[in-house]
């Protein structure tokens, strides 16, 4: 799979790590990372409206999806299964089980697009579960440079947040995302909004209401039509 298609699906479910409440630290960086080292292991799943922008600098034009996600995470922190279903503007969904994604789009009822997300592109992959899924802050660090955000304290949909930045350091992963920004609750210490640079100008913002963390949530599957098949578009 090439970087320019992995981004793509993956842009559509990255959240930024849902972390709960922690003591005060020295600076705000450090309380971040405070709260993410003492409850990201409480991290079960999530259930959030999103509205997700993508912006495309050379023609000035964002491209608006709005929808549901889902999040369930097992024993190990990257035991993930994760369901996002956009219906507007159209409707198309998204699961990801582990290493492996399938894309359906109404717009072609008959085929499912399936996508091994675990050979060639393993570590971008990691990276982008440590980004998106709640990590302790020696895992980011070892990912990514973490810094605070400029500015630091910022009000997202009512919520007074501190916002960190995050540059991979890996050249592969660099390729591909340039920088992240994520938008953390001080009252809920919850992500609530994510901004991710692909260069040139380009970048997915994702915000997030409506969250319930830790709910009870079904198996997550994709509610398909009877007959469709399954399409393996791009190979490793």
């Amino acid at each position: 799979m090439r970087p320019s298609v992995f981004v793509p699906i993956f842009t559509v479910c990255l959240v930024a790590a849902p972390v709960f409440g922690a003591p005060p630290a020295d600076d705000p960086l450090s309380a971040v990372l405070a709260r993410m080292d003492q409850t990201a292991s409480k991290f079960k799943g999530l259930k959030a409206d999103i509205r997700k922008v993508a912006h495309t600098e050379v023609i000035n034009v964002d491209d608006i999806d709005v929808g549901t996600i889902m999040v369930k995470r097992g024993v190990r922190s990257r035991d993930l299964h994760m369901l996002v279903e956009f219906k507007q503007p159209e409707v198309k969904k998204l699961l990801v089980v582990g290493g492996k994604a399938q894309l359906y789009l109404l717009k072609n009822p008959n085929e499912v697009q399936e996508f091994d997300l675990t050979r060639k592109f393993r570590g971008m992959f990691d990276q982008f579960l440590l980004l998106g899924f709640g990590s302790n802050s020696a895992d980011l660090r070892d990912a990514y440079t973490v810094s605070l955000g400029q500015p630091a304290s910022e009000t997202v949909g009512g919520e007074k947040t501190t916002k960190i930045e995050l540059i991979p350091k890996s050249p592969e992963m660099l390729a591909t995302l340039k920088k992240s920004e994520l938008w953390i609750s001080d009252s809920k210490g919850i992500a609530v909004q994510q901004k991710m640079y692909t260069g040139g100008g380009d970048y997915i913002l994702a915000t997030y209401t409506n969250m319930a963390v830790n709910p009870s949530l079904p198996d997550l599957k994709l509610d398909l039509p009877s007959g469709v098949k399954v399409t393996r578009p791009l190979k490793n």
